[in-house]
């Protein structure tokens, strides 16, 4: 039903800085609550960044607080994640994330309570 295409991951320096995208199918992406995640090789799934359906409402983990800026437009079906002065403990496969059950404006930090994810994208910070 919702199909989520990130882009943007690659290789950059340490204090370097990316920009991650999410576009997603569907036209009730506006209603959607949206997250990124990363996960090392070897290592749990970790919540970054959470935005709610409206983007009144963010949150983020405090690894990334100060790093990274969650965003989203709704008319072009698309979540981004800016992250400047990345470190090397940031590299990660990023997944975005969707919730497709109807509620409050607000946002989710737990994996579980997205329904639909992308492939992934690869982002390495080289020291």
């Amino acid at each position: 039903q919702v199909q989520l295409v990130e882009s943007g991951g690659g290789l950059v320096q340490a204090g370097g800085s990316l920009r991650l995208s999410c576009v997603a199918s569907g036209r009730t992406f506006s209603r959607y609550p949206m997250g990124w995640f990363r996960q090392a090789p070897g290592k749990e799934r970790e919540f970054v960044a959470a935005i709610s359906w409206s983007g009144s409402s963010t949150g983020y983990a405090d690894s990334v607080k100060g790093r990274g800026t969650i965003s989203r437009d709704n008319a072009k079906n698309t979540l981004y994640l800016q992250m400047n002065s990345l470190k090397p403990e940031d590299t990660a496969n990023y997944y975005c994330a969707a919730r497709t059950y109807r509620g409050a404006d607000v946002y989710y930090t737990i994996g579980e309570h997205y329904d639909y994810w992308g492939q992934g994208t690869q982002v390495t910070v080289s020291s």
